[in-house]
């Protein structure tokens, strides 16, 4: 197998293995997860295609498959599904064996925040396409939770995007070129800010956030209608 397709099946069997824990009991917000799953991956293989045709980023054929989909290799596609399965897990276990109490009381200056400094990026660096697209996406997300969807579950979901950016990012360093030669997945210097988080481009934290918040808006919204 490749290098990307390894990481990925590593990244998976964790949290599937560990969906069936009595206690986060995953397996059982299975239909829901894979609704929100879909979605996110709808919006971002159509991102990621474009983004590859346009020279945005490249991906390193010595450690992928040569089968393309969309111009995307088989493991990015693959990216859309684990990494979400496997960061909702997260959120799943924060709700399990925490409380929100702290992070409940921050979700108003964290929402704000980020929307602060999603604005001021797209104002600063509109003319990088990665950069402006991902914070662009950002923006709206946390707008619409922010003024419209007014999550409950906000303050977990915050304590889930601080836990997951620690395995996000050994993931997301060995695609950048922390444990090799090359980089995995290459990016246009042209079209990011190019302020990295040692290899990481610093888009990629925000990145982050909307492919974990956009999965469980949808299926948190799934969950509170069949609880209804």
């Amino acid at each position: 197998m490749s290098l990307y397709a390894w990481l990925m099946l590593a990244s998976l069997l964790g949290p599937f293995f560990l969906s069936f824990d009595k206690k986060v009991a995953y397996f059982r917000w299975w239909p829901a997860l894979f609704a929100g799953i879909t979605i996110n991956l709808i919006l971002f293989v159509l991102w990621d295609s474009w983004f590859t045709k346009t020279g945005v980023w490249s991906f390193n054929s010595r450690y992928v498959w040569n089968a393309r989909l969309l111009e995307l290799p088989i493991e990015e596609w693959s990216f859309f599904i684990v990494v979400p399965y496997a960061s909702i897990f997260i959120y799943a276990c924060t709700k399990a064996y925490f409380k929100d109490t702290w992070w409940q009381n921050k979700v108003r200056l964290l929402n704000y925040t980020f929307i602060f400094w999603s604005l001021l990026v797209i104002i600063i660096f509109h003319d990088k396409t990665y950069t402006l697209v991902n914070f662009s996406l950002a923006l709206i997300i946390l707008l619409i939770q922010q003024f419209y969807v007014k999550g409950s579950y906000m303050g977990y979901f915050w304590m889930a995007y601080f836990i997951h950016l620690i395995p996000f990012f050994i993931v997301n360093g060995i695609l950048t070129g922390a444990a090799t030669p090359e980089p995995v997945v290459l990016y246009n210097p042209d079209e990011i800010i190019g302020v990295r988080l040692y290899t990481i481009p610093i888009e990629d934290s925000v990145y982050a956030l909307t492919c974990l918040l956009l999965p469980i808006t949808v299926l948190e919204a799934i969950r509170k209608k069949w609880n209804k």
